[in-house]
């Protein structure tokens, strides 16, 4: 079967890649691709952006493809996955109701609290006054994050109240994100080694994948504004397998349970970007819907099985 996948970075020329080696495949499509996925074998770049649905429909139907597998997540929140369903074209990814894990950090945040998922304590904001009294109210250390996508950079680690405040007033007053900062989630700031932490999932059964780590933070020695990511490696020390069991059972299990419970169960890859503390206690960053870029590329070199 012929197969597509939607996006343009170093996550689908590794997806591609991988997907062209299986014996399953005929032609691996990549819209609109890249300069790397136009040298594959097997791999065809497709002039149609990612955020083109109705394109990306058009040419799946024309091209009769058996499986769509969508990398970023903008058209994940905006439905593709629903528009392909409608269509009766099979394409691996969640819902746009499902997507909201990424879509919104306030509804993320809140889908934890009734879940009991570990995570930093917080406050969701549209009110700017409101928002500058619960920063001064808790001190920096602090995050500020825009509500909405923002490409991985609408977060804000705060060293003090003064930068909290510049913050948060960028972002509910001016229009620093667009739409993505209309609402912010001020959070404590939490302490440890970050891992990503990325399972494949059809609403009830789960399988994870390879650990690994990205390098966020611009400068070096971690030092910076955080980036949407600068490479990555595979596996992450950190996630011992204590830590594997404890954020299965912890964090990834009452997630896609809770999906299901709440009549959004989640398809696709659900990739939670955790801290864990020096005592092992994984704590949810945030959650991303879609295979992370950078992270992709080591874990699909590791993966030795048929994607």
């Amino acid at each position: 079967m012929d197969v597509l996948i939607v996006g343009s970075g170093g996550r689908e020329h590794a997806l591609a890649w991988q997907a062209a080696q299986s014996e399953n495949t005929g032609t691996v499509y990549v819209a609109p691709g890249n300069a790397g996925t136009s040298l594959e074998t097997g791999v065809q770049n497709v002039a149609v952006n990612a955020e083109d649905i109705e394109g990306l429909l058009d040419f799946a139907r024309e091209r009769n493809i058996g499986l769509t597998i969508v990398g970023p997540e903008a058209p994940l929140v905006a439905g593709i996955v629903d528009q392909f369903s409608a269509a009766g074209l099979p394409c691996f990814g969640p819902t746009a109701a499902a997507a909201q894990l990424e879509g919104s950090k306030a509804f993320a945040k809140d889908f934890m609290a009734r879940h009991g998922i570990p995570t930093a304590a917080y406050g969701n904001f549209t009110d700017i006054e409101a928002a500058l009294a619960f920063i001064r109210t808790h001190g920096a250390p602090i995050v500020v994050k825009a509500d909405g996508l923002a490409a991985g950079k609408g977060v804000i680690i705060a060293q003090t109240i003064e930068a909290a405040e510049t913050a948060a007033r960028d972002m509910l007053a001016g229009n620093a994100f667009g739409e993505a900062g209309h609402r912010v989630v001020i959070e404590e700031f939490l302490t440890g080694e970050e891992a990503s932490f990325i399972v494949m999932a059809d609403g009830e059964h789960i399988l994870p994948l390879a650990t690994s780590q990205d390098h966020k933070a611009r400068d070096e020695g971690d030092l910076g504004p955080n980036t949407g990511g600068m490479g990555a490696y595979s596996p992450a020390p950190v996630v011992t397998p204590e830590i594997h069991r404890r954020a299965m059972e912890e964090v990834i299990l009452p997630t896609v349970r809770g999906m299901a419970a709440e009549g959004n169960a989640f398809t696709g890859f659900l990739y939670a970007g955790l801290m864990v503390a020096a005592d092992g206690t994984p704590k949810v960053l945030e959650y991303n819907v879609r295979f992370g870029d950078p992270e992709t590329q080591p874990i699909m070199l590791r993966l030795r099985s048929d994607l």
